[in-house]
C-alpha cells in the first residue's frame, strides 16, 4: 500500500502493532516460563491476559475505521523478540535471567508505548475520538506494565542479580 495521507499511515501503523501484539501473545508465555521470581512470572502472565484483550481491542479499532483486521510484519518486534530470545538462552544464572527478562520486557513495552502514543495522537488528528480512547486504554495498560516491571526490578530482582 502506498502511504499518502495520515489516514494511510495510521492504518499501516495499526497493522504493524496488531502483528506485534499477536506475536507477544505467543512470546509472553515463553518468557514467563523462564522467570524464576513468582512476582515476575505473575506480572508476565497478567500482561499476557491484557495483551490478549489488546488484540481484541485492536480488532475493534479496525472495525471502527471500517477496515479488515490485517497484520503487517513488524520488523521492530521481530528484532526485539529475537534479541530477547538469544539473551535468555545465554544466561544460566537464574537471578541474572530474571533481570534480563525484565530488561527485554521493558524494551518491548517502550516500543509499544511509542507506537500507541503515536496512534492516539493520530486518531485525535483524524477526528476519531472513539478510536483514540480505545488506543489510550491500551497505552495506559502498557504504561502500567512498564511501571510494574520497574517495581519488581527495583524491589528485589536487580539486588539479587548483583549479589
Amino acid at each position: 500500500m502506498t502511504v499518502t495521507t495520515l489516514s494511510d499511515l495510521f492504518h499501516e501503523t495499526l497493522k504493524d502493532i496488531y502483528y506485534a501484539e499477536k506475536k507477544l501473545v505467543n512470546a509472553l508465555p515463553k518468557m514467563a516460563s523462564k522467570a524464576h521470581s513468582p512476582q515476575l512470572k505473575d506480572a508476565l502472565l497478567s500482561h499476557l491476559a491484557e495483551t490478549e484483550g489488546q488484540v481484541e481491542r485492536l480488532e475493534d479499532v479496525f472495525a471502527a475505521i471500517d477496515k479488515k483486521p490485517l497484520t503487517k510484519k513488524c520488523e521492530a518486534i521481530e528484532g526485539l523478540l529475537k534479541e530477547a530470545s538469544e539473551l535468555l538462552d545465554e544466561i544460566k544464572d537464574k537471578r541474572t535471567l530474571d533481570a534480563a527478562i525484565i530488561s527485554s520486557s521493558q524494551t518491548i513495552e517502550h516500543y509499544e508505548i511509542a507506537r500507541y502514543g503515536t496512534l492516539v495522537a493520530w486518531a485525535g488528528e483524524l477526528g476519531r475520538d472513539e478510536v483514540a480512547a480505545m488506543l489510550q486504554s491500551t497505552l495506559d495498560e502498557e504504561l502500567a506494565a512498564d511501571t510494574a516491571l520497574s517495581a519488581i526490578a527495583g524491589s528485589f530482582v536487580n539486588q539479587k542479580a548483583a549479589a
